[in-house]
């Protein structure tokens, strides 16, 4: 696509965002039933529809066809095409939310591109993340100069990215990003692989491709296919390499010689008859370039625009030279970090805070929930508190038979990717899971039953946030022990509740941090503790979240306003205060075993009636107990 063509395109994507604003419901019709038959890339859903199989082993059922929550029943289709019409119309009648929740899903692809940084220089909305190049040479099972690896090392490596959290991408990724400033990952790190070495081949390939990496590989034309001490793989083991999606082939040079000491005119040569080499070989256009030894000149910088090549990587071997992509001069001077440098290198990730804001944010909705954006998760520092935030998805809480830790739960809960310790809960038992007022939870071996709780007990909470969760909405609203005691009770509150309990207390609410004197008598809200939250953002996503440092609840709630939230609930917290995110635990510690969790789901509300064993607990079916 050309230059021009993709301004035409923004600007025609521009105007349709623009008239869904202004024509509201009208056009939010015309377009709902195709964002209801939306569906994301294979690899969003692959990402947000990760269902554990695991067997529960700590709620016990009378459901002969397993130990699971719910009981299968024959309300599939109906449930389907309920959740269908809802969006629908949810979607036709106020589109605000649904804009918000694609502006988010498409910012960094369409309306950050629309004001990219002049070519070559680097966006200034990318100078806040932080993206790592570590390079690599020959990977060899013995090492024959220092700058050598063994597989053996390269796969400590990529276990340390695996473990760490961190999300290799591609060098379209970190272009686009650098042009535009387009979201990335929370801990973004790019690998590359130098000379076209015969063991990147053999070693560092097969990884990738266990790993699902993407990497960028140096390739100098005229070694191509050569021997020696030092082999080059072949133009049959590139383009294997090449079409199998996760290696991008980038020209470095004809014969490998340092630019500073051609003329022009070799200069010329060197990076224009490889672009072509290399592209006839591969049938398609290669957009990247490395500089052998890291070296180059005005010249060559301006010889390499010429030839239409997008970025060009260099490299010192100087170590305090070395830096992260975005701190680089601009597109055609990316620097990188010898792989010595590698636990330090990534230590310096960072997604960046600005990657992922978009125009339409400042916009606020008018208190709708939106459940139709990707669950994604983000380390943020205010105030010089770090938290760990989950955005997205669908709601659901899980009320177990016992306690346990919470990605233990986090796996017995359907399709739940992310998930943190829920409401309060009696310490009368050391496994017990009796909830500190009334408790309804979709996913529990009385799923759907509205337990009151201790009446004694319950006017104490008084006051406190009720929350109330449906397949289309949320609400928090003052708890009232004479008045919320029964199922009938809370659907006079939502109609189609499927989840109820007591929060710990309001954190934000209505966008307003909360004052000490609204947390009441609850004990050691004003104390110095792990704390552990959930609540709406500004734009009605849902939001998990603990914090990763200690805190009062107070303070708490001032840096969450700044967090975008516009509803905050505090949760259990100290000893209990823990998140998990896709299996694995967040927090630094081992937290209380809990008996309570709410999680998010997977966006789409269809998705658990594609699968014919989807479980299924309808309200319609649910019984009250005292």
């Amino acid at each position: 696509m050309s230059r021009g063509q993709g301004k035409n395109s923004g600007a025609k994507m521009a105007w349709v965002l623009l008239g869904l604003s202004v024509f509201g419901g009208g056009l939010g019709a015309v377009i709902a039933s195709q964002l209801v038959s939306y569906r994301p890339s294979p690899e969003v859903i692959a990402a947000n529809q990760e269902i554990s199989r695991t067997e529960n082993p700590l709620v016990t059922t009378g459901n002969t066809a397993g130990n699971s929550f719910c009981q299968y029943n024959a309300l599939d289709s109906v449930t389907e095409f309920l959740y269908q019409i809802r969006t629908l119309n949810a979607i036709a009648n106020d589109p605000l939310p649904t804009l918000l929740g694609l502006s988010s899903t498409v910012n960094a692809d369409f309306i950050a591109s629309l004001t990219p940084a002049t070519f070559p220089k680097i966006s200034d909305r990318a100078r806040s993340a932080k993206i790592p190049i570590i390079m690599y040479h020959d990977i060899t099972a013995i090492k024959d100069v220092s700058w050598d690896v063994i597989p053996e090392e390269l796969e400590r490596h990529f276990q340390a990215l695996q473990e760490g959290g961190y999300t290799p991408i591609s060098m379209d990724t970190m272009v686009n990003h650098l042009r535009t400033g387009s979201q990335l990952p929370e801990k973004p790190v790019l690998l590359t692989f130098d000379d076209n070495y015969i063991g990147q081949y053999k070693y560092a390939f097969p990884l990738l491709q266990k790993y699902n990496y993407p990497a960028a590989w140096s390739v100098h034309t005229r070694f191509v296919g050569t021997g020696g001490q030092k082999p080059k793989a072949t133009w049959n083991q590139l383009r294997e390499m090449h079409k199998s999606g996760l290696v991008t082939i980038a020209s470095h040079t004809v014969n490998h010689l340092n630019l500073k000491d051609l003329s022009d005119e070799q200069i010329e040569k060197e990076v224009t008859e490889s672009k072509k080499v290399i592209e006839k070989e591969l049938g398609e256009k290669i957009s990247y370039f490395t500089y052998p030894e890291g070296d180059f000149t005005d010249v060559a910088r301006e010889q390499l625009k010429k030839a239409g090549y997008k970025a060009a990587l260099a490299m010192s071997l100087d170590p305090s030279l070395e830096r992260s992509a975005n701190e680089s001069e601009d597109l055609m001077s990316i620097m990188r970090f010898g792989q010595s440098r590698f636990d330090e290198a990534i230590a310096m990730a960072s997604g960046g805070t600005s990657t992922n804001q978009s125009p339409f944010l400042t916009i606020v909705s008018d208190g709708s929930i939106n459940f139709t954006t990707p669950v994604e998760k983000r380390t943020v520092t205010i105030d010089q508190l770090p938290l760990t935030l989950v955005f997205g998805g669908r709601v659901a809480t899980t009320h177990a038979d016992t306690r346990a830790q919470v990605e233990e739960i986090l796996t017995m809960t359907p399709q739940a990717i992310a998930a943190v310790d829920g409401g309060f809960f009696s310490l009368e038992r050391i496994d017990g899971n009796k909830m500190i007022g009334p408790v309804m939870s979709q996913f529990s071996s009385k799923a759907g039953v509205f337990i009151n709780g201790n009446k004694g007990e319950n006017p104490l909470l008084n006051g406190r946030p009720l929350v109330l969760i449906s397949p289309t909405t949320i609400k928090f609203i003052p708890y009232n022990a004479a008045k919320h005691n029964s199922l009938e009770a809370v659907r006079a509150e939502l109609v189609d509740v499927t989840d109820a309990f007591v929060g710990a207390g309001w954190l934000v609410r209505d966008g307003k941090p909360q004052p000490a004197e609204s947390f009441g008598k609850l004990y050691g809200f004003d104390a110095v503790r792990d704390r552990a939250f959930w609540g709406i953002d500004r734009t009605g996503r849902p939001v998990i979240g603990v914090t990763m440092e200690m805190i009062d609840s107070v303070g708490l709630g001032k840096i969450l306003v700044k967090a975008g939230l516009r509803d905050a609930v505090m949760l259990d917290s100290g000893a209990s205060a823990a998140l998990a995110y896709r299996g694995k635990s967040v927090m630094q510690y081992e937290p209380r075993p809990v008996p309570h969790v709410v999680a998010l789901l997977p966006p789409d509300p269809v998705a658990a009636v594609e699968n014919t064993e989807k479980l299924n607990c309808p309200v319609s079916l649910n019984r009250q107990v005292p």
